[in-house]
C-alpha cells in the first residue's frame, strides 16, 4: 500500500510518502530524496523496500519552499529549493519522520535511513543526531565545506551514532576522492561501526536508473550492501 500522509514539523505541514509492506513489517526505513524533490525514483526505492518488507517513508524535504518535483537537467531550478534548506529545518522534519514511525510501532534502533545525492549528506545529519538502527549515504557530498545548511560531513562523522555505511563513485566530480578518504577516516573516530565503499567506473547519482549516470553493476551491488546493512544493523521487530 502506498499513500501521502501529513505530519506536523515544528509546525508545518509536512508530506510523507509511505509504502507499507503485506503483512508484518521487519522494520522501518526512511528514504531521503534527491536534490529534485521526491521523484519516481525516490518513490521507487520506498516502494522496493516495503516488497523487502520494511516500512518506508520518504519526508518532502522541500514542503516549506513549494515542493517541486525537478527534472534532473534543471539544477537552475534546484538552488532556490537547496538554499531554503537549514540545519534547524532538517533536524525538524527528521525528528517528525522518526516520531510519526514511532507512532506505528517502531524502537529507533528498528528505523533504517537511506539518502542519495543531497539526501546521502542529510542522512550523515540524521545519524549524526539520532541513534538508529543503520543508515546509508549514497553519494552525499560536502564533507570539507557544508552544504543545504548543514557543517561539514567531516565534522558530523566522528559524531555518529548510528552505524553508517556510504557509498560512492570514483567518477563523481561533485565528491573528488580524497574528501571520501578524508569522510571514512573522520567516521572511524566515531563510537559506532562504520564502512565506505568505492566504485572505481561509477559517478554521481549512480543508482538512478532515470538518470544518464546510472551505472548497472554499482547499483545492483549498492543496494545489496544497503540491504545486508539494514539486516546487520536494525533491531528486529
Amino acid at each position: 500500500m502506498t499513500q501521502t500522509v501529513q505530519v506536523d514539523s515544528a509546525g508545518a505541514a509536512m508530506p510523507l510518502y509511505e509504502s507499507v509492506p503485506q503483512g508484518a513489517a521487519r522494520g522501518a526505513v526512511i528514504v531521503i530524496q534527491e536534490a529534485f524533490g521526491i521523484t519516481e525514483h525516490i518513490g521507487d526505492v520506498c516502494r522496493r523496500l516495503s516488497d523487502t518488507g520494511y516500512h518506508a517513508v520518504a519526508p518532502h524535504l522541500f514542503h516549506r519552499s513549494g515542493d517541486p518535483v525537478i527534472a534532473y537537467d534543471d539544477m537552475q531550478s534546484v538552488m532556490p529549493h537547496l538554499g531554503a534548506l537549514s540545519a534547524e529545518g532538517l533536524d525538524a522534519d527528521l525528528a517528525a519522520t522518526v516520531g510519526y514511525l514511532e507512532g506505528a510501532g517502531f524502537s529507533p534502533t528498528q528505523i533504517g535511513i537511506v539518502g542519495f545525492c543531497m539526501g546521502g549528506s542529510v542522512v550523515v545529519l540524521a545519524a549524526s543526531s539520532h541513534a538508529l538502527g543503520a543508515a546509508v549515504t549514497f553519494y552525499g557530498g560536502g564533507v570539507t565545506a557544508g552544504r543545504f545548511g548543514m557543517p561539514p560531513l567531516g565534522e558530523l562523522a566522528p559524531r555518529l551514532q548510528t552505524p553508517w555505511l556510504g557509498l560512492f563513485g570514483d567518477a563523481d566530480q561533485s565528491i573528488p576522492v580524497d574528501q571520501v578518504e578524508t569522510l571514512r577516516d573522520a567516521a572511524k573516530n566515531a563510537p559506532v561501526p562504520t564502512e565506505v565503499v568505492r566504485y572505481p567506473e561509477a559517478g554521481h547519482g549512480f543508482h538512478c536508473d532515470a538518470r544518464d549516470s546510472y551505472h548497472e553493476s554499482s547499483a545492483k551491488d549498492a543496494w545489496k550492501r544497503t540491504l545486508d546493512w539494514f539486516d546487520s544493523h536494525l533491531a528486529k521487530t
